[in-house]
Order: C-alpha cells, then sequence, then structure tokens
C-alpha cells in the first residue's frame, strides 16, 4: 500500500487597491511566507494577473515549490464566489467583470478560488477565530464600506447570485444620505469610515462647543478612539449617533437570522466599546424580543493585514483541488 501524498499548504492573496499580499498558509492557520507587490502599478486586468502569478511562483519557488501547494485563494472587494470573478469593483482599477480564478488557474496550473472580503474573512474566522466551533453567527466589516457574511446551520449563505449578507445597502434612514451604489440612506452612510465623517460634520455644525474634532480635517477610527478616551463630549455623540445606526440595523438583521454571535472586524471596529456599546444598547431596544440580550458582540481578534490572508487560505483549502502538476 503506497501512502498518497497530502499536500499541507495553500496560496492566500489578499487584494486591495495599494498593495497585492500573497502568502505562502499551512494546514493549522501558520503563515510560512509572504510578500506583496504594488496593485496600481498593473491598471490592465491582463497584466496585473501575470504579475501574480509570477510573485506567486517565486514564492513557491522560495520555499519548497509547487509540490507542496494544493490551491489558491483570493480575498478582494466585490468580488463573486460562485462565479470566481470580480465584478464591478468601485475601487479597483479595471472595470467590469474579471474572471479572475480562470485567469490565474490558467497561468498556474493550480485550483484557484475567490471570495469578498467579509465572506473570506467569515471563513477566516470559522476556521481559525472567534467563531470555531459555532453555526450561526454573521460577520460585519466596517472599514471604508460596511460587508457582511453570515453563516447558518454551520454553512456559508451566499444567496443565488453570490450577494447575500449586503446588509450595508439596506436602507437605515428614508431618503437618507447618497449612497455610492445610488440609493439613498444606506446603512454603510451611517457606519463605515466616510459615513462617521458625514456625521463628525453634521454634529460640528449644531454646535459651538470646542472639540478635538475641530483640530483634524479627516478623523481616523484610531483618533476617534483616542478623543472619547480623553472625554471629549463631541466626539462621544458622533459615536453614539453611529452605534445607535449600527445597532438597529444589525437588529433587523439578526431577526431574520437569529444568530449566536455577531462578530465585528476592520478598522472602524476597533474604536470598540465607545461604537459597540450604544449599538449593542439599540440592538437589544429593536432586534426580536425572543432573542433579546441573546446574541453575543464580539470583536475579532486577527489584525487586520493577517485577516484577509487566513481567510483567503480557507477558501482556498475550500475548492476542489486540481492541478497540472500531479
Amino acid at each position: 500500500m503506497t501512502q498518497e501524498n497530502i499536500k499541507t499548504r495553500v496560496v492566500g492573496v489578499d487584494i486591495k487597491l495599494e498593495r497585492t499580499t500573497i502568502a505562502i498558509v499551512d494546514v493549522r492557520g501558520n503563515v510560512i511566507s509572504k510578500s506583496d507587490f504594488p496593485t496600481g502599478c498593473n491598471p490592465n486586468a491582463g497584466d496585473f494577473i501575470s504579475t501574480l502569478s509570477n510573485n506567486i511562483i517565486s514564492l513557491l519557488e522560495a520555499n519548497g515549490g509547487y509540490e507542496t501547494i494544493r490551491s489558491v485563494g483570493i480575498c478582494c472587494s466585490s468580488a463573486n464566489f460562485l462565479t470566481g470573478c470580480i465584478e464591478n469593483a468601485a475601487n479597483l482599477p479595471w472595470k467590469g467583470v474579471v474572471p479572475v480564478a480562470a485567469m490565474l488557474r490558467d497561468r498556474l496550473g493550480l485550483a484557484v478560488a475567490l471570495g469578498n472580503n467579509a465572506h473570506a474573512r467569515a471563513l477566516g474566522e470559522h476556521a481559525y477565530g472567534m467563531a470555531h466551533g459555532m453555526k450561526d453567527f454573521i460577520l460585519i466589516t466596517l472599514g471604508s464600506g460596511m460587508g457582511s457574511c453570515f453563516f447558518s446551520n454551520g454553512q456559508q449563505h451566499l444567496g443565488r447570485d453570490g450577494f447575500a449578507g449586503e446588509v450595508g445597502h439596506t436602507c437605515a434612514k428614508h431618503d437618507g444620505r447618497l449612497c455610492g451604489c445610488g440609493n439613498k440612506g444606506c446603512l454603510e452612510m451611517y457606519t463605515s469610515r466616510n459615513g462617521i465623517r458625514m456625521t463628525v460634520q453634521e454634529v460640528l455644525a449644531e454646535s459651538d462647543e470646542p472639540s478635538l474634532l475641530r483640530q483634524v480635517e479627516d478623523v481616523t477610527p484610531e483618533e476617534l478612539k483616542t478623543f472619547c478616551d480623553q472625554g471629549d463630549k463631541l466626539t462621544i455623540e458622533v459615536m453614539n449617533r453611529t452605534g445607535y445606526m449600527l445597532g438597529l440595523g444589525l437588529a433587523n438583521y439578526a431577526s431574520v437570522i437569529n444568530p449566536e454571535a455577531i462578530i465585528f472586524t476592520g478598522n472602524v471596529s476597533h474604536i470598540g466599546d465607545w461604537l459597540l456599546n450604544p449599538a449593542y444598547e439599540a440592538f437589544n431596544s429593536h432586534v426580536f424580543h425572543n432573542i433579546e440580550g441573546k446574541v453575543r458582540f464580539l470583536l475579532s481578534n486577527f489584525e487586520d493585514s493577517e485577516a484577509n490572508l487566513l481567510g483567503a487560505s480557507v477558501l482556498a483549502w475550500n475548492v476542489k483541488e486540481y492541478s497540472l502538476f500531479k
């Protein structure tokens, strides 16, 4: 009897507007090695895939070669797991529908899976993080936008076309702020970085009270937390308003999904209790009464730099194995 050679590593890829990061990840979620390159230096999608392929090959050749690699997983905004395409990305150089998974598979000769940021992070949390062992949970990403993915009965739920969980584009306020998607009042226009900046301007315009917010032009989540820690009243008011909208939106979401927990990730979530305490209060004031007080709010313990890579690695493990090098 001969023992089959089981491959024990995958490649995780995190595509961001500024840089693309590549990592070799083992079965326990350990990052063996990683590298990166500028995303924007390849305005043509075909050129980008060639550069990505070359960088993956170089990393593999320096770390044991193809023989140990099972597959590749890619995490990217506007990515659709079901089609393997980046579809109409608003914040990437390539427009329209780009079949990234198929293009990279043709160049590498390995199976490739593609998923959006929230989907990948939910997989990573389920495999290695706060959701390990959970069957029903919601993952929320708070950053430049608001993304989401949820697990139901132990399975990720993507919907018919792969767009399930877009809670950031549910209507939180009738005829509210104009969203980049074209609709008005989307939840992410009150909970994302840009949404919070709009709330800052509204709060400052309503009062002449001195505030640390008046000293910065483009406030960051880190500064918001610092200002709250220092007792700045207007900053605390901004977070109370933001938390209220977040909790209200998530109460509607959870009343449909009935999750065990909601896990928060992304740099806006780093504001911590100043955001999540008012969100939790608003959540329990509006959620279906039979689950009031039963849904935990949890902060991811992954660093943002590794969360997408670990999620992408789980995408790679989940795709059906394929290789030209067997």
